[in-house]
Order: C-alpha cells, then structure tokens, then sequence
C-alpha cells in the first residue's frame, strides 16, 4: 500500500508522540504539544504532516507557516526550536514529507522551507541547501547523585561550581512566570533581542504541565537573581530558556543554577542533559564546553525556491548591527512593549 501523507488530527495526538519517543532521532521538539505552542502562544500556522500506510504512523513532520512583512515567510521545522525537521522510518517516508510540505510552500507562495535537523539528508542537491556548521548542540550522560555529578564537571568548572555553592544562594521551583520572565527579557534585551512573547512560555506550562519546569535562583538577600525554563524528555532534561541580572555572574548564579538543576533531573530518573545549541566559539559555546560536553554540529537544512536566498535572522548578522545596539539602550519596559510582536517571528 502507498504512503498517504495528511494533516495531524485530535486523535492522532498520542500515536504521534509515541511515534517521536520510538525514532532514535525524536526530541522534545517533534512533540505534538508543540503545535499548540506556536498556534496559542506565538499566533502562527503550524503545518503538522504525517505520513502513513495502511493506518499506521511510518513519518512525521511538525511545522511553522511564518508569515512576516519584515522578515519574509518561511516554512520552519521547527519554530522556537533548536531541533526538527521530519522523522521517518524509511526514505520511502521520508521522500513523502519532503514532498508534501515542498507542495504546500509552493502553494502558499512560500519560497524557503528550514529543516532544524541534528543530521541532515540531502547534501546540498534537489535544491537544498545545507547550513556549514554555524552551530552545534551540546548533550552528554548525566550522572546519578551530588558527588558524581559534580566530580564528572571539568576540574576549573568543578572549582566554579564549588563556589557558588558556597556564595549563599538558594533555588525555588516554583512555577513563577512573572519573575521568570522579568528576569530572561532583562538578559535578552541586554543581549540587544526582542524578547518573545510572555504568551509562549505560559503556554509551553500549561501544554507540558508536568514535563516544564521554572528555577529561580535568589540572592542572599532574597532578591532574584537567575531564571531557567527547563523540558524533560524520555532520558533527557533540556535547559532551554535562561536569564538573569548582570550581577548574577558575581556569585556564579548561572553554574549554581546548571547544577541544581543536573540534580533535580537526576533524582527524576533522567540519564542524559541537553545543553542545547549555541553559535560555533561564542561565549556560550565555550561556556558549555567548560562544563564537560562535546560539540554536535547542527545540519541545518533550506530548500529554496529559484532565485531565492537564506534569510539570516541572527542579531550577528551585520544587517542588524545598528538595531542591536538601539536595543541594548531602550529601557527595559519600552522594549518589553515592543519586542513581543517582533519576536514571535523570530522562533
């Protein structure tokens, strides 16, 4: 019987999921939860296909429809995520999607499709075009218990944390969005980017429930200092969205908080950390690589329509220079007002 490949439906939902947590290369961004995400909390079209024979799930693909007078329309798998693209269990399935969504981006007008794949497929043919390492990821074991935790972090890392721990801090899970998200738009706007929508993140807690987690790392004085949303994933946990007050790196809240957080997962049961992915030689590239974890090249891949070019959205590119800088010096509730409607297409 022939592939069918079609749009996701209500009852597909756990099928769909368990279909991700089966594939070697599912990660938390395959999830069908994030549909929700990107629909609710960032008002874009998600585009979820499956493929199918005789019933039975043999490939997805999750997707995001940008729509964007500033920054172009595009098709993303995956918006706001680090990983996707489609997971099939043949080529024959893969091929399937890879059509599907090409039809539905010439349909639409849409003249690139982005796969954020961990291994790419197509080596640059059938108008691909595969991005040349801009960025990697960053995953290794996760040990089981304080002291192996910390004995497995790189000896002048270890020497880091060691004095956080020391420097009177204190981590509260509470699911506090507000304090979470004053403290990540104050570090993305000193970073010179437009913060995303409070929106998302209320979503990402109320679609994953139990599998997001927020950490709030206090001060001794109580004041906060430090905030992490978190994921949990089969294995996996996934530190995903920090911030922080610049004085958070006079006590070391960012490594005091890493590690309580490799110790809350560890006593969940979960056996492998994803640092998450980060440009080639910037500082949190070399930041992770610190803390002991390799680098994974990211092959990222676009399929562009005739004559089209990549759109470079990324605040290092000179295109932005001067924007960057503006925002750096916009007070912080200005660019709180502004950000979220320009972010939402930044994901």
């Amino acid at each position: 019987m022939e592939i069918a490949v079609r749009r996701l439906e209500e009852k597909d939902l756990a099928s769909w999921d368990a279909f991700v947590s089966n594939h070697p290369e599912g990660t938390f961004c395959h999830r069908a939860g994030w549909k929700l995400v990107i629909e609710q909390g960032a008002n874009q079209k998600p585009v979820y296909l499956l493929a199918e024979r005789d019933g039975i799930i043999v490939g997805i693909l999750p997707l995001a429809h940008r729509k964007s007078l500033l920054f172009g329309s595009a098709l993303i798998s995956t918006m706001f995520a680090v990983y996707g693209g489609p997971l099939a269990s043949s080529d024959e399935a893969y091929d399937a999607l890879d059509t599907a969504a090409w039809a539905y981006a010439v349909n639409e007008g849409i003249t690139a499709l982005e796969y954020r794949s961990v291994r790419g497929r197509h080596h640059n043919n059938g108008g691909w075009k595969k991005d040349q390492a801009k960025s990697a990821t960053f995953r290794g074991a996760l040990e089981t218990d304080h002291d192996s935790i910390l004995a497995a972090i790189p000896r002048k890392q270890r020497a880091v944390v060691r004095k956080s721990l020391k420097a009177g801090l204190t981590c509260s899970w509470e699911k506090n969005i507000d304090i979470f998200y004053d403290l990540y738009a104050e570090s993305v706007k000193n970073h010179g980017t437009p913060v995303f929508p409070k929106k998302l993140f209320k979503t990402f807690l109320e679609v994953f429930d139990q599998d997001v987690e927020i950490q709030i790392i206090y001060a001794p004085d109580g004041s906060p200092l430090a905030s992490l949303m978190s994921f949990y994933h089969d294995e996996y946990v996934l530190p995903y969205y920090a911030g922080g007050k610049a004085i958070a790196r006079r006590y070391g809240a960012h490594d005091y908080m890493y590690f309580n957080l490799m110790l809350r997962a560890a006593e969940r049961g979960k056996t492998k950390f994803d640092f998450g992915r980060s440009k080639l030689d910037t500082g949190p590239y070399k930041f992770k690589k610190n803390w002991g974890f390799e680098p994974t090249p990211l092959a990222y891949e676009t399929r562009l329509a005739d004559g089209a070019v990549v759109t470079d959205l990324s605040p290092a590119n000179q295109k932005f220079e001067l924007m960057v800088k503006i925002w750096k010096k916009l007070p912080l509730p200005v660019a709180n007002f502004l950000g979220p409607p320009i972010a939402r297409h930044l994901g």
